[in-house]
């Protein structure tokens, strides 16, 4: 599991070892926090790295499945450390093909609906293209991980890696970080600290949130399955921005205001998933309203906040 300290391959890390799995938790700890494994270190099977995996990825023994997750996913970081998103997304993607290649291993790649860009079409079904800014801000992540998907079809096409590609739409839920600089712990931490809450543009861009459990499932049905094309994993609800953001300051009992600033580079306008595939294929849908799942988080983050004070 690369990545497996990060906010998505923790919760899948320990999901694994419920299933009997025995894990190895690769993670250099650039965005990733032992923190988040912290419970899962004495548990029979799980096993801790501190790596990167861009310069070589080694493991003993035999491997029945690869899972790279390993990449900075947030906007706070693509002008903080571009460099190094780029290079997991494709020296990072390189070596654990190469892994999967030596140990004939099945690979998840973690890719993302960003290679979609600001999307012309809505919502956004996988065989739709993108509309990418290679060279603006977010073209590291974006274009990274464009990357990643070519890289992982040409292994599979030249060398027969048994591979999958999963396109991870907003996801949120307990172990994020505070710093994130996404829209749903911004919010959070923001509300729960009395600050007045940063909407970009006019909030009425929207965005598809969903839990991370229903991401989980999605991935493991998708590892469990045959299909080798991208799929997307994400909630089909849209809300604006500011919906949100009136909804975390409501489940929180903020009395926090809203703060407009303008809009990001290339920030989406729409993001929505079609999820026609995964229904068919995978038998899958999100299951966790946006009200629950969001509840559980702003408990989690006001319990976090606790903890450290």
């Amino acid at each position: 599991m690369t990545g497996g300290a990060g906010f998505i391959g923790s919760h899948l890390s320990e999901r694994l070892l419920s299933e009997g799995y025995e894990v190895v938790c690769m993670d250099n700890l650039r965005t990733g926090s032992v923190e988040n494994v912290s419970h899962l270190l004495d548990r029979p099977g799980f096993r801790f790295v501190e790596h990167d995996v861009t310069t070589y990825i080694d493991v003993p023994g035999e491997i029945e499945e690869v899972y790279h997750f390993a990449s900075p996913a947030s906007p706070a970081d693509f002008e903080r450390i571009p460099i190094p998103i780029l290079k997991v997304g494709a020296l990072g993607t390189y070596n654990a093909l190469g892994l999967a290649k030596a140990k004939g291993s099945r690979l998840m790649l973690a890719s993302t609906s960003e290679v979609y860009g600001d999307p012309l079409v809505h919502p956004q079904p996988e065989s739709y293209q993108g509309n990418v800014n290679p060279i603006g801000v977010r073209g590291v992540y974006d274009e990274a991980k464009r990357y990643a998907e070519s890289i992982t079809m040409a292994y599979r096409r030249h060398h027969g890696v048994d591979t999958r590609i999963v396109r991870i739409f907003n996801t949120y839920g307990p172990l994020m970080r505070v710093d994130d600089g996404r829209m749903i712990p911004n919010f959070i931490t923001q509300a729960l600290s009395g600050e007045p809450l940063t909407v970009y543009g006019d909030g009425s861009q929207t965005r598809s949130v969903q839990y991370v459990d229903d991401l989980v499932e999605g991935v493991r049905r998708l590892m469990q399955s045959e299909e080798w094309r991208p799929v997307n994993i994400g909630n089909p609800v849209e809300y604006s921005v500011e919906e949100v953001a009136r909804l975390i300051l409501e489940l929180s009992g903020s009395e926090s205001l809203l703060a407009r600033k303008p809009l990001p580079e290339d920030d989406p306008r729409q993001r929505c998933p079609d999820i026609s595939r995964a229904r068919e294929v995978l038998g899958w849908e999100p299951g966790v309203l946006a009200r629950e799942g969001l509840s559980r988080t702003v408990e989690w983050f006001a319990a976090r906040r606790a903890w450290s004070t």
